[in-house]
């Protein structure tokens, strides 16, 4: 075995890549093999720094990239100069990056040119829309291109990149590890729901680019109008986008069963989640959490790269239009039948064990030895894809 760590650095900028590296990180912390170098772009800085220290995560680099209302063209060009100089100060043997954001882009980007190998954690998602979501779609297509080990959360994520011309050898199929995380933070039960006394516990999110606007301004309106009845309490963190704001503070503000609260901490937030009864979200990391605490959600979105959740009945894509989104919920707080069903759906994303499967892979390919996890590589993925089968295999 070797004597010196493999450097690996890690490459995050907004929440939701800090909640799904952060078990990759602290196994790579508490790992003989690893020696991992956290660098945050600060793509969501407020929104970021609050919570690294509560998911354990040090920082070895912050960058300070971002600019009011700049746009996608010159973040991009920064972030990829930023994190050239990052790579070329650390000279690691690997960069990892997460997801389809513009910081894991720009990381992808500049690892290629700096001719480091790139691990993709969250690989081969797609909706099949090149602008839907945007930029993300497209981001994590390029980053397909440049990546050298694909964890896929699962089969069909696997089938993906396997159909796009990827290696079988290069694509491995671990669960997601936002599952990781979420399990680690409900079990430090330091968590504050913001949830008071409603009967009926609704958590709303909503923040994608392709959403702002009318369109938001109208699902705002649709929240306004189920928050009518007299049996529902609807929570919302804002977040800190101004566009954001602007569509759903004049809708949202002043109606007695809602509270408009600033972003939640993931502890705060991960308790609120548990302590709900429907979910409205945008997000994607939400479609993979909320069948882990049997939370059935309406997915706010024309289109999903995690149609897994739709196909297993934890999830409904019921789209933007303001009626069908008020018609669904309602359906959902007046059925207990249905409610249950969706429910009851369980877990396509994993096992809680997705963190550990990735150091295997990339232990075994640094030449190294570890028992933390059985390996599991994509052979299989090509005929599980259109199954929709949510199996992880270990």
């Amino acid at each position: 075995m070797n004597a010196a760590p493999v450097r690996a650095v890690l490459v995050l900028g907004t929440r939701p890549e800090a909640i799904k590296l952060a078990p990759v990180v602290r196994a790579m912390a508490d790992s003989p093999v690893f020696e991992p170098l956290v660098v945050t772009t600060g793509q969501h800085r407020e929104m970021l720094h609050q919570m690294l220290d509560l998911l354990q995560i040090p920082v070895r680099t912050a960058l300070d990239v971002m600019r009011d209302r700049q746009q996608l063209s010159a973040l991009t060009a920064r972030l990829v100069d930023s994190l050239g100089e990052v790579i070329r100060e650390h000279c690691p043997h690997l960069v990892v990056v997460h997801g389809d954001t513009t910081t894991a882009l720009a990381g992808a980007l500049a690892a290629f040119y700096e001719q480091v190998p790139v691990a993709h954690v969250e690989a081969g998602l797609r909706t099949g829309v090149p602008h839907n979501p945007f930029p993300e779609e497209l981001n994590r297509r390029l980053i397909a291109r440049i990546a050298r080990w694909h964890f896929a959360p699962t089969p069909r994520a696997a089938g993906h990149l396997i159909a796009e011309g990827v290696s079988e050898s290069a694509v491995f199929i671990t669960g997601n590890t936002v599952v990781d995380n979420l399990l680690w933070v409900l079990a430090q039960r330091t968590g504050r729901s913001h949830f008071t006394t409603g009967p009926r516990r609704v958590l709303l999110t909503l923040h994608r680019r392709e959403n702002q606007g009318d369109t938001m301004r109208g699902m705002g309106d649709a929240v306004r109008r189920l928050a009518d009845r007299s049996d529902v309490e609807i929570v919302l963190p804002l977040h800190k986008s101004p566009a954001v704001r602007e569509a759903l503070l004049p809708e949202l503000s002043g109606h007695n069963n809602i509270r408009v609260v600033e972003p939640l901490n993931y502890l705060d937030f991960s308790a609120t989640l548990a302590a709900c009864d429907l979910i409205l979200t945008d997000s994607g990391g939400i479609q993979e959490e909320a069948p882990t605490l049997g939370k059935p959600t309406l997915v706010l979105r024309t289109t999903t790269e995690r149609p897994e959740a739709i196909e297993a009945g934890a999830a409904i894509l019921v789209g933007t239009d303001p009626d069908a989104i008020v018609a669904a919920a309602n359906t959902l707080l007046d059925d207990q039948t249905v409610y249950q069903r969706m429910a009851n759906a369980g877990n396509p994303f994993g096992d809680g064990h997705a963190a550990d499967r990735i150091l295997t892979h990339l232990t075994d390919d640094f030449g190294q030895v570890t028992a933390t996890a059985p390996r599991t590589r994509a052979s299989a993925a090509p005929a599980a894809a259109g199954t929709g089968r949510s199996d992880v295999r270990s």
